[in-house]
């Protein structure tokens, strides 16, 4: 019987997914994810080598899944508030790319894996908001790469700090995430909103 390479790696990196997440690139080992995915740690080593790099590839691909689902063009013709209710929307149905980035940021003291090539995907946000701007549609009180970053720190900070959320807005029901939403959609328009004064 030949060996499912393939749905190994796949039981591995989901494995990852799920530690990393929750332990951080410090805080997990080989054999928490190995006993995990209910294989041998010499199987993950072999396939994915040591666990920081592991961590860069989940990572890598996580954010490969995310730039796929929110794809944006021009702020000229998309509406801003939508697109961070989206990204509100992603957070909240897949909570372990931002953990993930949490423990990237206490892990990696300066530069971190793949920089230059994630400058370029941000930079593809950057880029939609600057099209707004020229256009008129988005504001040019601030600088487009701080405001794609503020619009997606109101967007994704539900989800970054879950329990400050619940602190301040109680545990949430359905109802509740879509007044969330909307509420991400309404801030994300009116700080990108055109002044005509």
């Amino acid at each position: 019987m030949a060996w499912d390479t393939e749905g190994t790696q796949k039981k591995i990196k989901t494995a990852a997914i799920t530690e990393f997440a929750a332990h951080g690139l410090d805080g997990t080992t080989i054999e928490q994810i190995a006993r995990r995915a209910s294989v041998n740690k010499e199987r993950v080593y072999n396939y994915f080598g040591g666990k920081k790099e592991l961590f860069i590839l989940i990572l890598r691909d996580e954010l490969a899944k995310v730039a796929q689902a929110l794809p944006v063009e021009t702020f000229a013709q998309e509406d801003i508030g939508e697109f961070a209710g989206r990204v509100y929307d992603y957070h909240r149905q897949r909570p372990e790319l931002i953990r993930l980035l949490r423990w990237e940021a206490l892990a990696f003291d300066d530069e971190v894996p793949d920089e230059e090539q994630r400058q370029q995907y941000y930079g593809y946000k950057s880029a939609a908001v600057a099209k707004g701007q020229k256009a008129g549609t988005i504001t040019r009180e601030f600088q487009a790469d701080h405001l794609i970053l503020m619009i997606l720190s109101i967007a994704g900070w539900w989800a970054t700090v879950p329990q400050v959320a619940r602190m301040l807005c109680g545990s949430p029901t359905e109802e509740d995430h879509a007044k969330r939403r909307a509420a991400v959609v309404i801030a994300a328009r009116r700080l990108a909103a055109p002044h005509t004064d």
